[in-house]
C-alpha cells in the first residue's frame, strides 16, 4: 500500500520542499513517523494496517536530503521542529503524536524539546543515541560518521553504490543492515525495507551524509525541555544500537518509560513495538 503523497514548502519563498504520506485512518488521530538512517516515508507502508485498525492518521515525511523532500544539508538535529510543524500545519493538525524508528528517534525527541505545545506523546523504537549516553559506537556507524565528517563526497558515491546494488540483489542485501535473520522477514516486509532504501536516496545522498555527521556529534536537543510522555522500545539482542545507551539516554528524561525486547535486533524492534506505540498514541 502507497499512502498518498503530499509536498509542503519550508521556507517563505518556497524554495525547500518537504514530502510526507498518509497512511492508516484518514479521519483519526494524527501521528508523526520518521523514518532511520538512511530511510524514507515508505517505511510507513509497514505500520498501515496498525495505524488503521487503531484509528491513527499516520503522518510520514521524508527529512531534509530523503526521497522527495530538498536538501537542507546544514540542518542540525534540532532543526526538527522547523519542518515537522510545516508538516503538521500543512496536514491541518494542531498537535500529533510522534514515533521515531532509529535515527528517527533523535527527530522525534528534538521536535518533543523544541515544540512541546505540538507534541502529545513520543514513542522511540530502536532510536539512535547521542555521543554523550554511547560508551562503544557500533563499527560500521562509527566508519559511516567518520566518512561523513572527512570525506563526505566518498560516502555519498558509497550510498550510490549501495543503491544501485540494492535494486538488483536479493532484498536481503538490505535487510542484512537491519536484522540477523532476513529470511526470517515476510516477502512483503522485505519489499518494503528495500523500496524505503531505494527511495531514500532516489534523489539525493544528502539526508543521509548530514545525519550521520549530525548524530556523532554532541546533539543540541535540550532534553529537560520535553514534557510529553516518552516511551523507549528497545531490543535487547539490537546490534546497530546497543540497548545500553538507549538505557541511559531515557533516564535523562523523567517522563520516559522503558521497555527493553527480549531477543529483538533492530528491524525486530520496529515490528514488534509498532502496533504497541500506535495503541499508546490513542490511549
Amino acid at each position: 500500500m502507497t499512502g498518498p503523497v503530499h509536498t509542503t514548502a519550508l521556507d517563505a519563498d518556497g524554495n525547500r520542499q518537504l514530502a510526507y504520506a498518509e497512511y492508516g485512518d484518514a479521519d483519526g488521530t494524527p501521528v508523526l513517523f520518521l523514518h532511520g538512517t538512511p530511510g524514507s516515508r515508505v517505511l510507513g507502508e509497514l505500520l498501515h494496517g496498525d495505524a488503521r485498525e487503531r484509528g491513527v492518521r499516520l503522518l510520514a515525511p521524508d527529512r531534509p536530503g530523503y526521497g522527495g523532500s530538498d536538501p537542507w544539508p546544514q540542518r542540525s538535529v534540532d532543526d526538527a521542529g522547523a519542518y515537522l510543524t510545516a508538516l503538521l500545519d500543512d496536514a491541518g493538525a494542531g498537535s500529533a503524536g510522534v514515533i521515531g524508528f532509529s535515527g528517527g528517534g533523535a527527530h522525534a525527541l528534538a521536535l518533543a524539546a523544541t515544540n512541546p505545545e505540538r507534541v502529545e506523546s513520543v514513542d522511540v523504537i530502536a532510536g539512535t543515541t547521542p555521543p554523550s549516553v554511547t560508551e562503544e559506537t557500533p563499527t560500521p556507524q562509527r566508519v559511516l560518521s567518520g566518512l561523513a565528517n572527512t570525506t563526505p563526497t566518498l560516502l555519498r558515491g558509497l550510498f550510490r553504490g549501495q543503491a544501485w546494488l540494492a535494486g538488483r540483489l536479493d532484498p536481503s542485501f538490505v535487510l542484512a543492515q537491519y536484522t540477523d535473520d532476513p529470511e526470517s522477514v515476510p516477502a512483503e516486509t522485505q519489499e518494503t525495507v528495500r523500496s524505503d532504501f531505494l527511495e531514500a536516496f532516489k534523489n539525493s545522498r544528502s539526508g543521509a551524509v548530514t545525519e550521520f555527521r549530525n548524530t556523532a556529534a554532541p546533539w543540541d536537543v535540550p532534553f529537560d525541555a520535553v514534557d510529553a510522555d516518552v516511551r523507549f522500545w528497545h531490543g535487547e539482542a539490537d546490534t546497530n544500537v546497543p540497548i545500553a545507551g538507549a538505557r541511559r539516554l531515557s533516564e535523562r528524561l523523567p517522563t520516559a518509560a522503558f521497555n527493553a525486547l527480549d531477543g529483538a535486533d533492530h528491524l525486530g524492534t520496529l515490528l514488534r513495538a509498532a502496533p504497541e506505540a500506535l495503541a499508546a498514541q490513542t490511549e
